[in-house]
């Protein structure tokens, strides 16, 4: 097991690795990716290889965490992605997770980004999580809430297209 291996009653998160390429590929391209988070110009299995490496790999590599891959523990599918993200200018990491949208309302966000929040605090020792999401994103601002996290003003991120609101943990406010 790795030092990164996350596990919940129904899913497993794990580092992303090379031969997770075609499940980024098809995730990265979801029209609700692409709205909610942004287009990733992730067009084929080597753009995804690379998404990997030079994201969630290079993460782990530079900050001891990032984000993972999340997979139903019975049958090892992959759902989405969830973990946590370092962002330059952020004082401090923020959660991040996206599902495939046919997995959506069964409540993997929330077991994902709790389970992930534990691990920060048992087992990295980060202390804050900060959460941010694109004003529309509706099911996102739930999870955020539903993960302790309250929020506390909008901001504009480099990269990221228009505002995001920004979540604190609700101890902070």
């Amino acid at each position: 097991m790795h030092a990164l291996d996350i596990e919940t009653p129904r899913l497993r998160l794990r580092p992303l690795q090379e031969q997770d390429a075609a499940f980024i590929l098809e995730l990265l391209n979801e029209p609700a990716f692409i709205t909610n988070i942004g287009d990733k110009d992730v067009r084929d299995l080597d753009g995804a290889r690379q998404y990997i490496a030079k994201g969630p790999q290079a993460s782990y590599q530079q900050h001891g965490h990032g984000l993972l891959l999340v997979e139903l523990s019975d049958d090892a599918t992959p759902v989405g992605i969830c973990g946590l993200v370092k962002r330059d200018c952020l004082p401090h990491p923020d959660i991040g997770y996206a599902f495939l949208k046919r997995h959506w309302g069964r409540g993997y966000a929330c077991e994902a980004g709790a389970a992930c929040l534990d691990h920060a605090r048992k087992v990295l020792n980060i202390g804050v999580v900060v959460g941010i999401t694109a004003p529309h994103n509706q099911g996102s601002i739930r999870v955020l809430e539903k993960l302790g996290l309250r929020y506390d003003r909008l901001l504009e991120l480099p990269g990221i297209e228009g505002p995001s609101l920004y979540f604190v943990p609700a101890e902070e406010k």
